[in-house]
């Protein structure tokens, strides 16, 4: 049984390399341009001392730099760690002190908060001009070695370094390419940040389907439009507020047969906005994943999104999906954990011995979001164990009644947790951001929820407000939402 591969952009550059590998503004590289620049990086890396087996952190924009740094540590041996460019100095510091990170590569505009850590930092700039030094580069990857670090957003509690493996990067490029097919001319519009799971999955699938990638340095709409209506880009990768403000900025325009993709992840999408691109003829998949299951572990294709409404959709090829209640399978429709399995699933935790034994049973992940599976097998994600609502001894699952908030036409964000209650234990209050120009009162959006929400889950309170609360990675902190209610009412 094999269980390594030749390391995959050095046999990309082998199997094709005059393929575009990388677009950025007007500039671009061949997959062949692309392995010679990874080389001359992980040059410049030896010569500043990073060895095989050294965790060396990035904090970067996305940009085409940063794919050849994350490529030359690759080509070394080195564990990357991709650290999110929205947390604060002290976050990024915890980071590289829990993770033993033995280098710091930052841009420029990061390098007074890197200079207050232990480990020594330098810029991608001052990479670029470093000497470079004979090293011996990785002719394979070993599927069982850890390729990437990424720390999960916290919202649990402190953030944990989930342990992603070349195998995992490869099951998971494979188990996609299965779903959604792979095409010559595909070109992968990466306009989620590489430090996420969903942006850095888009950077090995190029290598390892010898695929396109269009990189975007932030999110613009208006820019992603362009590309798309340009044909330029075949697939997208995207969380729902991205897909609003792009349907929005279209307005009467329609994207061209080309694309022919447009990956949706980070939680049920509103019903609005699936109609409207049905009406575009936008093909949207639908799915499920996290960073410790390397991207999606669960996709529901297009022609699903309505009989299926609010479905993450089935499991991937090498997948295996269930949902667990008391130790036991639970029924069609009967909540529980939701409990996956499949090569794509990360090894455990940097140094959490306890919660890698807790998450992982009998190779088994316990993902700790609440769902249920139809008779069909689609699977439908409740919410977080840790944010479940119990009122009365009914169970009350926050995501729920955000959706029908969200399906409001007035409103853009919605966010809903339980406060304590003398005669319920607990109830729902909800939180909600308008969309610009569109007005609507809470006692309008309570009758609302009343004709489609059994009364039980009707919020108790629903407060309109500026913004919500949400972690450098953009989640929503619905335990942070309490502190919305005005003081007089608290």
């Amino acid at each position: 049984m094999y269980t390594s591969t030749p390391n995959w952009l050095m046999q990309r550059a082998f199997l094709t390399p005059e393929r575009i590998a990388v677009y950025e503004g007007s500039g671009q590289k061949t997959f062949a341009e692309l392995h010679t620049a990874a080389v001359r990086t992980a040059g410049r890396l030896a010569y500043l001392g990073v060895q095989r087996g050294d965790i060396v952190a990035i904090l970067m924009k996305n940009s085409t730099a940063m794919v050849e740094i994350i490529h030359g540590l690759h080509y070394i041996g080195a564990v990357v760690l991709l650290q999110n460019i929205r947390l604060t100095a002290s976050e990024l510091n915890w980071q590289i002190e829990d993770s033993g990170a033995k280098w710091w590569i930052v841009d420029e505009q990061w390098r007074d908060d890197a200079n207050s850590s232990s480990v020594p930092v330098v810029t991608a700039t001052e990479l670029a001009s470093l000497p470079e030094q004979e090293v011996p580069l990785q002719q394979e990857y070993d599927f069982h070695e850890v390729a990437t670090i990424m720390y999960t957003s916290g919202t649990t509690g402190k953030p944990k370094g989930v342990l992603q493996t070349y195998g995992n990067h490869w099951w998971s490029a494979i188990g996609s390419a299965l779903n959604l097919g792979l095409l010559e001319r595909d070109c992968w519009l990466a306009a989620v940040p590489f430090f996420h799971i969903s942006g850095l999955s888009i950077l090995m699938r190029s290598v390892i389907y010898g695929m396109s990638v269009y990189v975007m340095q932030h999110f613009d709409a208006k820019k992603a439009n362009e590309i798309i209506l340009g044909e330029k880009a075949t697939i997208m990768s995207v969380v729902s507020t991205m897909l609003q403000q792009m349907i929005s900025e279209l307005g009467s325009l329609t994207y061209p047969h080309t694309f022919r993709c447009m990956l949706l992840g980070g939680g049920p999408a509103p019903k609005p906005l699936l109609e409207a691109c049905r009406d575009k003829g936008i093909p949207v998949y639908q799915t499920y994943g996290m960073t410790e299951t390397a991207s999606q572990i669960v996709t529901l294709a297009p022609e699903y999104s309505f009989s299926k409404l609010g479905s993450a959709g089935k499991p991937l090829f090498p997948a295996q999906l269930r949902v667990e209640t008391d130790g036991r399978t639970a029924r069609p429709y009967e909540p529980g954990e939701i409990v996956v399995k499949g090569p794509n699933v990360a090894k455990g935790y940097l140094h959490r011995p306890e919660a890698t034994k807790k998450a992982l049973r009998n190779g088994w992940f316990y993902t700790g979001d609440m769902g249920y599976i139809d008779e069909e097998g689609f699977l439908y994600v409740l919410d977080r164990r840790s944010d479940l609502i119990i009122s009365g001894g009914e169970n009350i699952y926050p995501a729920e009644i955000e959706a029908i908030l969200l399906s409001h036409e007035a409103v853009e964000e919605a966010g809903v947790t339980g406060v304590e209650d003398e005669r319920w234990g607990q109830v729902p209050y909800a939180f909600v951001k308008l969309r610009n120009g569109v007005s609507v009162t809470p006692p309008q959006l309570l009758e609302f929820c009343r004709e489609r929400l059994a009364k039980y889950k009707v919020p108790k309170r629903i407060y309109i407000v500026d913004e919500l609360p949400r972690n450098a990675a953009k989640k929503l902190l619905r335990r942070q939402l309490i502190h919305l209610i005005p003081k007089h009412e608290q």
